[in-house]
């Protein structure tokens, strides 16, 4: 994880957190790529799977922090391909532009949490202990962002990555975010000045989607680890 559509980390996780406390543990985190193939059978047989957060080494990259363009996604397509609002605590951002032109597909993670999220720092996260879950199970590559791993060894005690934020996926787990709409100077700016409560945090993803969502209370998950 990294700064996103022109805001930087800490930020991103402050905002995340006010969307958990709104949907009774519910947020969502977007990514720009697609799932693997084995995650849909998992999130129809309800598979505890635990989500690692851990921060980039590099630096973010310009476009990321002062995008031309940003959008807020309001629709995600569940797994028999129904699109549905995205819940109404939930806020998802990204560049509205990819080297090919407008952006017009988007991925998130739908996570639960029961606790604050808060950037932990000193918790090792050895990659190197696990291969990807899909495909071969080839180890995991220096240019993957997010990936569904397996673990197939025991992790070392000290690693070259953090497990800065943990939590589990939940609902429909890894899912294709649609319906993008731009925001505005003035949005953007209520968005990256906002210093409210849950309510309010409500209230101002309602009028920055311009649509009203449905919110969901995803049930407890057995802590079992993928």
């Amino acid at each position: 994880m990294q700064a996103e559509a022109g805001q930087l980390l800490d930020a991103i996780i402050a905002r995340k957190e006010l969307e958990r406390r709104a949907g009774d543990g519910l947020f969502l985190w977007g990514v720009g790529n697609a799932p693997s193939i084995a995650v849909r059978p998992l999130a129809v047989l309800k598979k505890p799977v635990r989500v690692i957060f851990s921060a980039m080494k590099t630096k973010p990259k310009l476009i990321d922090l002062t995008p031309k363009r940003t959008i807020v996604w309001r629709r995600y397509v569940d797994g028999n391909g129904i699109e549905r609002p995205l819940p109404a605590n939930a806020l998802v951002t990204s560049r509205g532009d990819s080297a090919a032109g407008a952006k017009s597909r988007h991925y998130a993670l739908m996570c639960l949490s029961e606790t604050p999220l808060v950037l932990e720092r000193g918790v090792p996260f050895d990659h190197l202990a696990y291969r990807n879950a899909g495909g071969a199970g080839a180890p995991v590559g220096a240019s993957q962002v997010t990936a569904l791993l397996r673990q197939v060894a025991e992790p070392a005690s000290t690693a070259s990555y953090e497990a800065n934020i943990v939590a589990w996926l939940t609902d429909g787990y890894w899912v294709r975010l649609s319906d993008p709409r731009e925001l505005g100077a003035k949005a953007i700016a209520e968005l990256s000045g906002f210093d409210g409560d849950t309510d309010q945090w409500l209230d101002l993803v309602e009028r920055l989607r311009g649509r009203k969502g449905s919110r969901s209370r995803p049930g407890k998950q057995d802590e079992l680890l993928f």
